[in-house]
């Protein structure tokens, strides 16, 4: 019974053992998605980067220190009344986009890569407003965001983190100055009309000329334009037009021609006394 008992005890102990380094072993696992890494730390020290799939940890020696994520990160921010170079109060409404590239950097060399991100940013917006007039960020918006990329870009980069692009959504402006610019815009456009009318009134005036010039140089011509524009009133206006009787002879003869011919039914020609 003594001899059993022990057996018994020994079996327990084995049990005990294979259960705490099951438990041991269990506490370790760790399953990663495929776009996580993590930094592990043993006793404080920087060991290495894990990830993705099944890892293992070795308790109470090894230590997961951050969770980082190799996707492509937004962050939506804007500014709220900061000065253009011209003194003008604005709201710059923009979004960037970037993505961990480095994940020792971004977990050993920052505390909270993301936070970092975002007030680099900011900073960076309310720099490049600073430098740029109010029509340079409402006509070079494309310009303006590359500048900016590069400037946010220039400061991540020691994080081990990549800014793809940033772009600018919308660029507020007080109500009076948009009252100012629209009724600028009116008069601008008022002015480039004027502009072609009086090119169009100046050709005009040179071919009346030129055409002044041809009647000149023929009785004839002079006579079939009159009669060419009293049928036109005649036509569009469905009116009978009496003609003058000071055209010349040549003119009358060579204007019936042409009325008749054009089947002007509708006109009389008075008889010269």
């Amino acid at each position: 019974m003594q001899i059993f008992g022990i057996n018994e005890l020994i079996l327990g102990l084995v049990l005990v053992l294979g259960l705490f380094l099951l438990m041991f072993v269990a506490s370790g696992i760790k399953i990663l998605k495929e776009w996580e890494r993590v930094a592990i730390l043993r006793l404080g020290k920087f060991k290495a980067i894990k990830g993705p799939g099944v890892i293992w940890v070795t308790p109470m020696l090894d230590k997961v220190a951050m969770k980082v994520s190799l996707r492509l990160l937004t962050y939506a921010f804007k500014t709220e009344r900061s000065l253009t170079k011209d003194n003008v109060p604005i709201v710059v409404d923009a979004v960037m986009y970037f993505r961990v590239i480095d994940v020792e950097k971004a977990i050993l060399s920052v505390e909270r890569y993301a936070v970092a991100v975002e007030l680099a940013a900011q900073t960076s917006l309310r720099e490049t407003i600073g430098k740029a007039t109010l029509d340079e960020l409402l006509s070079e918006r494309d310009i303006i965001a590359q500048h900016l990329q590069e400037l946010i870009d220039e400061k991540t980069e020691h994080w081990g983190v990549k800014v793809t692009s940033v772009e600018i959504r919308d660029v507020v402006i007080p109500s009076a100055l948009q009252d100012a610019m629209s009724r600028e815009a009116q008069a601008d456009r008022e002015g480039r009309a004027r502009v072609i009318l009086a090119k169009a009134e100046l050709g005009a005036a040179e071919n009346m000329l030129k055409a002044a010039q041809k009647y000149e140089e023929s009785s004839v011509g002079v006579v079939l334009r009159t009669w060419n524009i009293m049928q036109e009133i005649s036509n569009n206006a469905n009116l009978i037009i009496m003609v003058p009787a000071n055209i010349p002879e040549v003119g009358t003869t060579a204007g019936i021609a042409a009325a008749m011919s054009a089947g002007t039914g509708g006109m009389k020609v008075p008889k010269k006394q």
